[in-house]
């Protein structure tokens, strides 16, 4: 019999939610093949079958979170789970089997109940591993924590978003339950956020909590750089079997514009800043279960058709919850577009630890002067610059904005500058 175990997930990373299982007790089961998708705070990962056999037992459900090296669940040799059946039809004295068989059988009813004995600790309450260490560190009673599982086992996030002040009220579950309905007076439905999205939310906190945070605005005439797409595309989708889109001008922009205020391209760490000499340009791509900000590497080193095939893999990946963890890690400056979805102004939240986040938006035609006596229709777009006051000083932040406009407008000089 071999475990499925929670493996090693990468840096930071000391728990899951299993998302889905792809087999279920039962199904056969070769090295290789894919058991169950876990969902984490960056990205979700496949678990596969390190021998092969049958799936004899799963643990942990749909929904749980597991922690590094828990067992979820369990595998049997071939041979073994060919003679299950014969316990099954009698009372089965099967000799040959009888210490690997009759154990796994005689509990197939009730497949959780071992769990609560190995995680115990002398206690008759039926808690996980991370739920009670969350309950140890934060001085929480569990007999006071309401769980959601209903059999009564309590997770980390039963002892995580538990509410001391709230502890009375644990004595009436059922009441909890209607409480929306009758306040909102209306149907509702209630749903969980998913680990990724918590993530997120927990993180955009983070960074109104502890940055400084300001934004600055400008806009852009993208006259030239329609220009440029519309004599060149053709010619470049031809060459580089890619399409030439916007995000490899602003990519260019952006690289430039850091590398003459080095300073939102830093992190602060405790008392230092600490200047990236490399430009690792995070873009935000928005995927089913959230945001997320792979990273284009040396940006600085890559033609146009080198970033647009890299964005475009990386989205691809984001939408497909393919993504690796190191190709979400390290970037030290992000753009987000919030354009593709129509938004005309925005104010980007930083992607902590980075100081400076580039907002583009939608490309809309807006009078211009062009002197003190012509007025044109242009395609125009604003662009916000959020960044980190601690390190960002107001006026370099305006001039690195500056500058990207600058640079956009004359996309020619985005081949010297970036």
């Amino acid at each position: 019999m071999s475990e499925i175990t929670v493996p090693a997930m990468g840096e930071s990373i000391t728990e899951g939610t299993i998302f889905k299982w792809h087999v279920k007790e039962g199904d056969s089961v070769n090295i290789g093949d894919v058991l169950l998708e876990l969902e984490t705070d960056k990205v979700n990962l496949e678990i596969s079958a390190e021998s092969e056999g049958v799936v004899e037992k799963i643990l942990r459900q749909e929904g749980d979170n597991v922690t590094i090296g828990e067992v979820i669940g369990q595998i049997s040799p071939q041979e073994g789970v060919a003679k299950a059946p014969a316990p099954k039809a009698a009372e089965a004295p099967a000799s040959a089997t009888a210490e690997a068989a009759p154990a796994p059988v005689a509990e197939a009813p009730k497949p959780q109940a071992p769990a609560p004995s190995q995680n115990e600790e002398g206690s008759g309450l039926t808690a996980s591993p991370s739920a009670r260490k969350l309950a140890r560190e934060r001085g929480i009673d569990l007999d006071q924590v309401q769980g959601r599982d209903p059999i009564g086992r309590i997770y980390h996030d039963d002892v995580k978003n538990h509410n001391e002040a709230k502890q009375p009220a644990a004595s009436k579950p059922a009441a909890s339950a209607p409480a929306p309905a009758a306040e909102y007076g209306k149907p509702v439905e209630r749903t969980r956020m998913s680990r990724r999205r918590q993530t997120i939310a927990n993180r955009l906190v983070e960074a109104q909590h502890t940055a400084a945070m300001l934004t600055t605005f400008n806009e852009v005439d993208m006259t030239a750089i329609l220009d440029v797409r519309k004599r060149r595309k053709q010619a470049f989708q031809e060459k580089h079997d890619v399409g030439l889109g916007f995000m490899s001008f602003f990519t260019k922009a952006v690289v430039g514009a850091l590398k003459r205020f080095p300073h939102l391209n830093a992190e602060i760490d405790g008392d230092d800043i600490v200047v990236k000499k490399f430009y690792d340009i995070g873009i935000a791509v928005s995927a089913k279960e959230g945001l997320v900000v792979p990273v284009v590497r040396d940006a600085d080193r890559l033609g146009f058709a080198e970033i647009e095939k890299e964005i475009g893999a990386l989205a691809a990946k984001a939408r497909d919850n393919a993504l690796s963890l190191s190709e979400l890690q390290g970037g030290t400056f992000t753009i987000t577009n919030g354009g593709v979805f129509g938004s005309l102004l925005s104010t980007p939240i930083l992607n902590t630890p980075q100081v400076g986040i580039l907002g583009m938006h939608k490309i809309q035609l807006r009078p211009v002067a062009i002197d003190a006596e012509r007025m044109e229709n242009r395609p125009m777009m604003y662009i916000a610059l959020s960044y980190d006051h601690r390190i960002v000083d107001g006026s370099e932040a305006v001039r690195f904005l500056v500058t990207v406009k600058e640079l956009l407008e004359d996309p020619e000089s985005l081949l010297l500058e970036g």
